[in-house]
């Protein structure tokens, strides 16, 4: 059971804090605990209730009507205002929903719900990416439990690896690009979309994930010699990120170096010449239309 102060129940909704209070008290819609201080907090199904009431809400639905609705009559609402919608966002407050409960069955409905409307690559920028946000929130509160985090991250990427299994082979001819991330780097979410970008692009992909030893690299570059290098950096480098862009711009002079991450996004100062930093998926997709 996770547990919210009011301010994680703003983040995660949406839903201001003082909105929050007024639905609590005027409307008895949630029930709050409160703990030996008597501070207010909030459980899981107050969370998912009130995602379920903000998303009616927003949609014309009053909530004096939605304060009489059981469960049952709030749940089917829901499922009829969100398969009515025709952006990829309305669905990300269900999402959350699903990982809470630890519904695969439920996070596939949804997920098959808007590849359909959607395409692949809107559901994964404009709903999995703001999704994952949120998880991000709940990490950093510590409420979500490592099984919720692997859970779900599993499913994506399943997802992502499914999309990319089912892409055609790139032809003989066509321009390689390698993928891969430093050692102790394990934030892989990011890499695998854009194998899926170059892929679709038409590009031969050399994917070498998580954690690849660097004289591991240096060998597959010099025996497949793709024409560029992808990777992203989140956690902290050894030597700094601004060291470690200048070792592989001197071992890699031939090839263009695409770099991505939150070390990347917070770098000072000039990078080698070879080397050029995006900031998200779609940045990436540009990037390699022109090479």
């Amino acid at each position: 059971m996770g547990t919210y102060s009011i301010k994680e129940l703003e983040k995660l909704s949406g839903i201001k804090a003082h909105t929050i209070r007024i639905w609590e008290k005027r409307h008895n819609l949630i029930h709050p605990a409160r703990t030996s201080t008597n501070i207010r907090f909030y459980s899981d199904d107050d969370l998912k209730k009130i995602i379920n009431v903000s998303l009616l809400n927003n949609h014309g639905v009053k909530i004096s009507r939605i304060a009489g609705m059981s469960p049952d009559e709030i749940n089917r609402n829901v499922l009829d205002v969100t398969a009515s919608q025709t952006t990829a966002s309305a669905y990300i407050e269900q999402l959350v929903v699903a990982m809470v409960d630890l519904n695969e069955e439920q996070f596939d409905g949804i997920i098959g719900s808007l590849v359909k409307k959607f395409g692949f690559e809107r559901t994964i920028t404009e709903a999995i990416y703001p999704f994952l946000e949120k998880i991000g929130i709940l990490w950093q509160t510590e409420n979500i439990n490592p099984a919720q985090e692997h859970f779900i991250s599993n499913l994506i990427r399943q997802k992502i690896i499914a999309a990319i299994d089912a892409l055609p082979h790139a032809l003989n001819s066509a321009k390689k690009i390698l993928l891969f991330l430093p050692e102790r780097e394990m934030h892989e979410m990011g890499l695998l979309f854009n194998y899926y970008l170059a892929k679709q692009a038409g590009f031969k992909v050399y994917y070498l994930g998580q954690s690849v030893p660097h004289n591991d690299l240096v060998s597959v570059v010099d025996t497949h010699e793709p024409q560029t290098l992808v990777t992203s950096i989140t956690t902290t480098m050894p030597k700094g990120i601004a060291a470690y862009l200048s070792l592989l711009s001197e071992q890699f002079p031939n090839q263009k170096i695409l770099v991505t991450g939150l070390q990347t996004a917070e770098m000072t100062g000039k990078f080698p010449s070879n080397v050029q930093a995006f900031r998200n998926a779609m940045a990436f997709k540009e990037l390699i239309s022109k090479l």
